[in-house]
This record gives structure tokens, sequence and C-alpha cells, in this order.
């Protein structure tokens, strides 16, 4: 029998988030865009997302032997600032600011703030790499609010056609039905690429679901990005970059679901319809568990404290890949790291904790080398987290103060549902909000609803 959902205690981040509206916050915007993203370059060899790799390549241009030679290209994009285009480690120390971890061998990493969208230090941040099923995130962001969690689907056969050799799976069968959110969980705890073609099928098919989702990275400027398959299967010409990855989780965590499900440790999920000895036809559930170790934890390496999320890959061609977000005294950071060159178990989760600790000490005692873009048709100020969340399509979790909102709400929040959904509350300061609508301009003082999920293992 599988062991029982263990709950898990959401509480409110306590750091407050000042949003101003395009008409006022268009005047500042001057994040600079002078360099395209180059074209990506079609990798020849194919391997399954999310499985253990014990040759990763480099870039999209490498083999799948590895290459510890591979080097980033001159000419990056400068979305985000200058020095996010540039090659090589990026960070403005002065004072007391601690120095960069040693030994990080990951060929592309970033360390941002995840409200204020400051870059606070990186290394080759747009190089376009594969990017294994980090990709998953952004298929996520791009399909996620389209179904109401209580939708249900017969898996037809053609529903998996076309999923990669040696794909990671959450065990999907033909035949059986399954609600959306059953669904995301695979997605997201098992890195099911059975789940995504399912969730893909009920989207139109994976063609539509490719092409909607290269519309979006562009609406984020996400320029790096180009989808060939929606699971982040290695692919010819399939290409993220660590700012990329990062732009796509810190858009998916405006959403409720999108942060339950990629917070969430362990969850129950459908098994395949049987006879008991009796003849009678049952369907029992077995447990499931999220592969990403900060957050699970593994016997070489400990739950990262305040993990919330995100998202963790490994191709041949990708290495392992990893973005997370975490929380430590009010401050809120998003670290992506992709393809360590060390080959040690768990070396992106120990490259990350260690850019996690850094830039926790480091925060207010840098200059900023660069920002987190807002997506096209924003200001600056309204890619702040919670300036324009998107609530699930199941209508069971709101947020507050949304762009468009003509009063904006003070709280919202959605209860816990089967033992997977903890509390998720939404606060705005009293006295926050500000609606001038002749103007066309709103101001929200409010908070960023991300869950404090400290864990310690017994």
């Amino acid at each position: 029998m599988p062991a029982p959902m263990k709950q898990t205690v959401r509480r409110p981040l306590t750091r407050s988030l000042l949003v101003t509206s395009a008409t006022l916050a268009s005047l500042a915007l001057t994040a600079p865009m002078s360099l395209a993203a180059p074209s990506p370059t079609p990798s020849a060899s194919k391997s399954p997302s999310a499985s253990p790799s014990s040759s990763p390549s480099g870039s999209a241009s490498s083999s799948a032997s590895g290459s510890a030679t591979a080097t980033p290209p001159a000419n990056t994009s400068s979305v985000g600032g200058t020095r996010l285009g540039q090659a090589g480690t990026q960070v403005a120390l002065a004072g007391d600011a601690p120095v960069l971890p040693k030994d990080l061998t990951s060929r592309s990493w970033i360390v941002a703030d995840a409200e204020s969208g400051d870059v606070l230090a990186s290394h080759n941040a747009h190089w376009r790499l594969p990017p294994a099923s980090t990709m998953k995130m952004l298929f996520a962001d791009t399909v996620l609010p389209k179904f109401p969690k209580t939708t249900t689907h017969k898996v037809d056969p053609k529903d998996l056609e076309g999923m990669g050799s040696g794909s990671s799976l959450v065990g999907i069968k033909e035949g059986e039905t399954y609600s959306v959110h059953d669904l995301w969980l695979g997605v997201f705890l098992r890195s099911g690429n059975d789940a995504v073609h399912v969730l893909s099928a009920m989207n139109g098919g994976v063609a539509d679901t490719v092409k909607e989702m290269n519309e979006h990275a562009d609406d984020l400027q996400a320029l790096d990005t180009h989808v060939v398959s929606p699971d982040g299967y290695d692919a010819p010409g399939q290409v993220s970059s660590a700012y990329d990855l990062t732009l796509f989780a810190r858009s998916g965590l405006q959403k409720a679901d999108f942060r339950e499900y990629c917070s969430t440790v362990t969850a129950k999920f459908p098994g395949e319809t049987k006879k008991n000895k009796k003849g009678k036809k049952v369907r029992e559930t077995f447990e499931i568990q999220n592969t990403n170790r900060l957050l699970s934890g593994d016997y070489d390496i400990s739950q990262y404290p305040g993990i919330a999320g995100v998202k963790n890959g490994n191709t041949t061609n990708a290495g392992a890949t990893f973005t997370g977000v975490a929380e430590r005294g009010g401050r809120v950071l998003l670290v992506t790291v992709m393809n360590p060159e060390k080959s040690d178990h768990n070396e992106v989760y120990k490259e990350t904790a260690a850019l996690f600790d850094w830039g926790f000490k480091a925060a207010g005692k840098v200059t900023p080398v660069g920002e987190l873009v807002a997506p096209k048709g924003s200001a600056q100020a309204s890619a702040q987290p919670g300036a324009n969340p998107s609530a699930s399509a199941s209508g069971k979790a709101g947020q507050a103060g949304g762009a468009g909102d003509a009063s904006p709400q003070a709280a919202v929040s959605a209860v816990a549902e089967n033992g997977t959904r903890g509390m998720w509350t939404a606060l705005a300061i009293t006295g926050g909000v500000l609606v001038l609508l002749a103007g066309g301009a709103y101001l929200v003082n409010r908070r960023w609803p991300l869950p404090d999920l400290v864990r310690r293992r017994r």
C-alpha cells in the first residue's frame, strides 16, 4: 500500500513588492536588446528526457560524447543587460560581499532575485544549450491555465505516440482515465513524458503545443529558446539558456497551480484497473516522489532550507539541468544551473545549493549585472511577481490585485485538496492599493505568495 501523503505547511512570504502600471514604468524601461539570439545549431543525437546521463554534451553543436573544451559563442543575446551577453562569469562585488563559490563547473548558471528581477551574478547566461526536462516549465506555463484540474481524459493509444526511446515515464496506461490534476503531478514529480504527451493531445496535439510554446517564449522575451519537443527530449535544434529557463520559472510561479505542483514532494497516482481475487475491477494508486533532490533529498544531499521547486532535467545532450526557487529571511531567489562538467552524483543540485547560499549572503551587497526582463507589451515593473498573476483554470485559486483588476482583492486562498495541496495565501499590504483609472495606472503594494517549504528529514 502506498505511504500516506504528508501535508506540509505553507505560509506567505514577508516581503512586499511594489508594482507600478505600464503607463508609469514604461518611462524607465531600459533593458537593452541590442543582440538577437543566434540561430540554434542542430544536434545529431537523441536521448531520453530526465534520464541519467553518462556523457553529457555542452552545447547544441557538441557531440554526445561530451567535451570539457566546449566554449560559449563570442556573441550571445544581451536581453536583460549587456553584461549578460558577455562570456564568462559576471559579478560586481563590493565591500564585504562574499566571493562566489569555488569549484563551480557548470557551463551556464544564473542567480537572480525573483521579486526585483535583479541578476546578482551569472556565467554564460545566454549560452544556448539543450535544456532537457527543464523545458517542461515552459510547457506548464503555456498549457496549465487551459484545463480545470478536475477535467478527465481517457487515454487513446495515439496520445502516447512520438515519445522518444527511453523517455522518463510516470506510468500512463492506454484506455485509463486520468484527471488533469493527476497528469500535472506526473509532469512535475516524475517528469513524465507520457503525461506531457497526453496533455499535448488534449491541447490539439504536439505540433500545436510546440507552436504555442515558441510563441509564449517569444512573449516572455526568452529569445534563446527554440522548442522542438514539449517534454524537453533531446531533438535537433532544441535549445534554451539559463536566462530563459529562469524567465520560465518566474512566469510559471505566478500561477497558484504551478507553485502547488512544483513544490509537491510526494503524491498518489492512479494505477491500472485490474480484477481482484473476487473478480471485481479495482484501481489502486501508487506513490510518486519528486525527482528534484533539493526538495526530496537523497543519500548524499539534504533538502535545501526554504526550497519551493522548480524543475530538473537530465539528457545525454543536455547533461544535468536545474532551476530552483528558494526563500530565506523574506528574500526569494531563483537559480538556474546547466550541465556541470563535474560528474559527481547530484552535482547539479550541489552547485545550485552553493549558489543559493552565496546569493542569500550577497543580496544587497553586490551591484546587479542585469535583470530579468518583462514580457512583451508589459512595463518593466509589471514583470514583478504578482503584477499580473494567472489564476488556475479550475477557479479554485486566484490572486489579489492582478493587472486589469478594477477593485483588487486583499486576500485570496486555495484550500488543501486530497492531501496534495497546501494552503496558499496572498496578502495585500494594508492601504497598499491605489487605483488611478483616469490615468490608466495603478499602484499595488503586495506580497508574492510563494510557500515556505522548509522540511527536516527525520
